[in-house]
């Protein structure tokens, strides 16, 4: 298995992953999130998210150039506020693996090279967001060493 940044030209790879994850949201979430969004959409979502200066997709590829997964982080750069500390981390927005690649440490590979690029850029906190149903990436998250830090609740009429 390789880690390859994504260019934003290829941002279209990720869109069958990116479906099955939207899936998971759908099904645990109907209120929340619009079923069955097109793949051109999708397509052309990633590829103007990854144009952005502060985000990258990082994707593990099998040796046959088979995608197993990705994940998709920004940094973000918090300036202080009279109630918080100034801070400049990595936001990790999405990540998943291929249903046939789980539970083989593919996840664990995207975020350690997350937080390696972290490092090298003297970057010292990584954050999520992960929604309470998706046990897996809450285990993954958790794994790295990175634990729940706030609780965001909604209220939907």
């Amino acid at each position: 298995m390789e880690i390859l940044d994504l260019p934003p030209g290829e941002a279209s790879r990720l869109v069958p992953l990116l479906q099955d994850l939207h899936a998971l949201h759908v099904e645990h979430q109907p209120a929340r999130y619009p079923a069955a969004p097109s793949d051109a959409a999708l397509g052309q979502w990633l590829h103007e998210w990854l144009q952005q200066e502060d985000i990258t997709a990082l994707i593990a590829e099998s040796p046959q150039g088979a995608l197993l997964g990705y994940v998709l982080f920004g940094i973000e750069h918090r300036p202080p506020l009279p109630v918080r500390f100034e801070e400049t981390r990595v936001m990790v927005h999405h990540i998943i693996t291929a249903k046939d690649f789980r539970r083989m440490g593919v996840g664990q590979a995207l975020l350690t090279a997350v937080r390696q690029r972290a490092e090298t850029q003297g970057i010292g906190t990584i954050a999520t967001t992960y929604a309470p149903f998706n046990k897996a990436s809450a285990g993954l998250f958790e794994s790295q060493g990175l634990r729940p830090a706030l609780t965001m609740a909604e209220w939907r009429a």
